[in-house]
């Protein structure tokens, strides 16, 4: 029984860790502070050092 319970505790406790950490994570993206900072990176990709070579 003891290791039944211990199974038991740890697949809880994982779960509700992995939860946390995904709302965390999502709240993190749809911050409105952070909007600048991800529409940077997202245009960093086409800086104007990235043209086609002459």
């Amino acid at each position: 029984m003891e290791n039944d319970l211990t199974v038991w505790l740890s697949k809880s406790f994982g779960l509700f860790y992995l939860i946390a950490m995904s709302i965390g994570i999502v709240a993190y993206a749809y911050w409105p502070s952070n909007k600048k900072q991800f529409d940077d990176a997202a245009q960093s990709i086409l800086g104007n050092e990235d043209r086609p070579w002459r």
